[in-house]
């Protein structure tokens, strides 16, 4: 059973530490950053510490919306975007893996809202992950 990483309340999840955590998926990771966070995409990274999860996660604002949650595992990091029905029909019209568009299409909605995760670990699952960051955002 995979466990989410970064439970110490008191260990803020800087550089260093993501870098130990990931390994060799770091680098997916300092790529991400510097793409989402720069001017074509003008996301804020918003690290918090959250009680019900016991772990830190990320989350990625663009003014005040909500973009994805981010969660550190063992040697990679997932990605959660979150659409409501009446949102969540573009995915199917995106240019990404057929797998991802399978995978949303039969996801359980939590309340309202349907999950569509990623599992990254490397550099080149980044176009995929863009093209959804563009399409939420």
């Amino acid at each position: 059973m995979e466990t989410t990483l970064l439970k110490d309340k008191l260990v803020f999840p800087d550089d260093k530490i993501l870098r130990d955590t990931l390994g060799e998926s770091f680098p997916a990771y300092e790529e991400m950053m510097k793409t989402i966070t720069g001017p074509e995409y003008g996301l804020t990274p918003q690290w918090n510490y959250y009680n019900d999860g016991k772990a830190w996660l990320c989350k990625a604002v663009f003014k005040k919306k909500t973009v994805l949650w981010l969660s550190v595992w063992d040697r990679y990091f997932k990605t959660a975007f979150y659409f409501t029905e009446r949102n969540s029909g573009g995915i199917e019209e995106l240019e990404i893996d057929p797998d991802i568009k399978q995978t949303f299409k039969s996801a359980k909605p939590t309340g309202k809202l349907i999950p569509l995760v990623l599992n990254i670990s490397s550099i080149k699952q980044l176009s995929d992950l863009i093209k959804i960051i563009e399409y939420k955002k």
